[in-house]
């Protein structure tokens, strides 16, 4: 049966003048090309943003990009960029639709409840995301991963509890909870968790919840906790209060970073 790795790190107060390794990163570099698209899940049309790296000559592993609950932003988009100049051909996929970008936290916490509490309907956008980034020509098919923060954590895990060749699933901050614990033996891929040690909104009983689920289905998971650090420590756009339940923490943001790009290699490399 596959380990499962469980860590607890502390953030070093040296590393507090990182910038942001989220920041929107330039594509004027000549390699580097980006689209933005629609595709579809049946008749809802979705907009699609993929980078990637045009001076490859090969087929290049594909890395798929679910964003928060206030759907794509300019976060994930400069996360798909950072991924492409690593080599990686990454796509930003859009689970509510062309145009509905809702404004936190009602509006968004509204639209994304449509989704948290119908997982077919949620299964379905992740997977018509999966099956474009699948089709583009730049990609290797056996080499997919995915990544998703917040509400994007919750996709990643549904793409994986419906059985999609993914070999590497990564979760920032993301929601853990799952309607449907047996679908966790579906999962084919290795399972990343970089998760905030006093996050307010993924509570502990549910982190109890999915280590089960993980270890009872024999999913290879390594979980990290990051200390100090709440929900959405990833992301610019969660602000610099602290006193929030939410806010970007630059610390845990760039070891989690440097912990994605080490799991991506690991186990669809580059």
């Amino acid at each position: 049966m596959p380990s499962m790795r469980i860590s607890v790190r502390a953030a070093s107060p040296a590393a507090l003048g990182f910038a942001s390794v989220f920041a929107v990163a330039s594509v004027a570099l000549a390699e580097i090309k980006t689209q933005t698209f629609d595709y579809k899940d049946g008749d809802a049309v979705l907009e699609g943003f993929i980078a990637w790296d045009d001076a490859k000559t090969t087929k290049q592993p594909g890395v798929l990009v679910f964003p928060q609950w206030t759907g794509p932003s300019d976060d994930e988009r400069a996360s798909a960029v950072d991924l492409a100049k690593l080599g990686y051909v990454a796509m930003v996929a859009d689970p509510y639709g062309k145009g509905i970008r809702p404004p936190a936290p009602k509006e968004s916490g509204m639209e994304m409840g449509k989704y948290m509490n119908n997982r077919p309907l949620l299964r379905g956008r992740v997977k018509a995301a999966y099956d474009r980034l699948l089709q583009d020509s730049h990609v290797d098919p056996a080499r997919m991963a995915t990544i998703g923060y917040c509400f994007g954590g919750a996709a990643v895990l549904e793409l994986g509890r419906q059985g999609a060749d993914v070999k590497a699933l990564v979760t920032v901050h993301g929601s853990l909870s799952n309607p449907t614990p047996a679908d966790a033996k579906n999962i084919k891929g290795h399972v990343l968790v970089l998760h905030g040690a006093d996050d307010p909104v993924v509570a502990p009983a549910e982190v109890d919840a999915f280590k089960s689920e993980m270890k009872a289905a024999g999913t290879d998971l390594e979980f990290v906790a990051y200390s100090d650090t709440k929900h959405g420590f990833a992301l610019v756009s969660s602000g610099a209060d602290k006193s929030k339940g939410s806010f970007y923490n630059p610390v845990s943001a760039k070891r989690a970073w440097t912990a994605t790009k080490d799991f991506l290699e690991e186990t669809v490399g580059h």
